[in-house]
């Protein structure tokens, strides 16, 4: 199995997973990027993975309809095109991989991810989260109609995913998350590396994903809600107290005008 990021918009990835024959694409905003790596790669798609509604994942949806793949997608979403409508506990079968369905709302509130944990083909696998607008590097989605609450219990959740998890987020968002996450914890000195390494890759266009969980949980202040140095600047702008949802609350909020 190969994974690659597809470049779209400004900022977006469109997810490919693929065996050499047979793909699968998660969130495809616009349909020109999928179908070019199709045809330079000579395979077809037989699937789509969709992790929420916003137009910028579900924008090429139409332009992909006659290519016949199936399609998935969140059960509470009211997206047009969906052939299998997902939620927790589901499990996507797709060319021997075992797709389990994760409800991550927050960002909206019907957002799913996608975890595969095994692959039949590889001995040695690092699970694969297509974690959508819930979880960036560095960073997280902002809400828009999901809830403070279960954002912050959906990133506590994906915090338990296995230190290997390949986290596949669906933006570009992360030299600016890391700037945001310096202010929050300037001596973190994992961060101080992880900017290093990311700067290097921008300055080649190349991705800076997918992260991996065990990096996220070193750096990724949303993640880092009970670290002494989180806390006091969570309480320097507007914690009502040192508890994890209040200090995550007050760091979503500051990163909205950061």
């Amino acid at each position: 199995m190969e994974l690659l990021a597809l470049p779209a918009f400004t900022d977006n990835y469109i997810w490919m997973l693929h065996n050499g024959r047979h793909a699968l694409v998660v969130d495809p905003g616009d349909a020109a990027p999928v179908l070019e790596a199709l045809r330079q790669r000579g395979l077809t798609l037989t699937a789509i993975l969709v992790t929420h509604h916003h137009p910028d994942h579900i924008g090429g949806l139409a332009g992909l309809q006659s290519l016949h793949a199936t399609v998935y997608g969140p059960l509470n979403e009211g997206i047009e095109g969906l052939t299998h409508k997902l939620q927790e506990g589901d499990v996507v079968h797709w060319e021997g991989l075992d797709i389990k369905v994760l409800d991550v709302p927050g960002h909206t509130a019907g957002h799913i991810a996608y975890l595969i944990e095994h692959a039949p083909d590889q001995h040695a696998f690092d699970p694969i989260a297509f974690v959508g607008d819930t979880l960036f590097s560095g960073g997280c989605g902002r809400l828009f109609d999901g809830t403070m609450a279960q954002l912050h219990a959906s990133l506590t959740r994906l915090k338990q995913l296995p230190g290997a998890t390949r986290v596949c987020a669906a933006h570009e968002y992360t030299l600016s998350n890391l700037r945001f996450a310096k202010a929050v914890e300037p001596n973190n000195l994992d961060l101080g590396a992880y900017q290093s390494h990311c700067e290097a890759l921008r300055a080649q266009a190349l991705p800076t994903l997918p992260g991996t969980m065990r990096n996220e949980k070193a750096v990724n202040p949303f993640l880092r809600c009970t670290e002494p140095e989180v806390v006091s600047s969570a309480l320097q702008h507007g914690a009502k107290d040192a508890s994890p949802e209040a200090v995550f609350a007050a760091l979503r909020l500051w990163k909205n005008t950061f």
